[in-house]
């Protein structure tokens, strides 16, 4: 009998303690829902200024790379980040896209992003990609080199 008694007291004490929830509301902090890709025109600006941005890089031209960058992207920026993309990054080849999309970051907004690969390697999953995220007004906010 005590041990019937302590099996309803504890379900009867979770009972209690039991809320129910009665009006629950979902709000999405998102503005506008991004589509999946580029359009001709995106494509355009942002592979224009990511080849300005390598032509720059290719010269060291810290100024004309710098032309380039969003303002995020420019308080990160050092000298370091800059030599350390002109070792990892062939300049003297051409590149060919191969994925376009948007790509969504930390802060939680999804920005325009290009994959590209170099015009030599044929294979069909390339060994080096080069990412490069653009924000919507065509400034770049970072490019990120890749060898597997």
């Amino acid at each position: 009998m005590k041990k019937i008694f302590l099996i309803l007291s504890i379900l009867s004490v979770q009972l209690f303690f039991s809320q129910e929830v009665v009006d629950l509301k979902v709000e999405n902090n998102r503005k506008t829902e991004t589509p999946l890709d580029l359009n001709k025109k995106q494509i355009d600006l942002y592979n224009g200024k990511f080849l300005q941005f390598i032509t720059a890089l290719k010269s060291s031209d810290r100024k004309g790379m710098e032309a380039l960058l969003s303002d995020k992207a420019k308080q990160v920026v050092t000298d370091k980040v800059f030599t350390k993309l002109s070792t990892d990054i062939n300049t003297s080849k051409k590149f060919t896209i191969i994925k376009t999309g948007y790509k969504p970051l930390i802060d939680g907004n999804s920005y325009p992003m290009i994959q590209y690969k170099y015009a030599d390697d044929k294979s069909a999953d390339p060994k080096e990609v080069i990412t490069a995220v653009f924000e919507n007004n065509g400034k770049i906010l970072g490019v990120k080199p890749f060898k597997k």
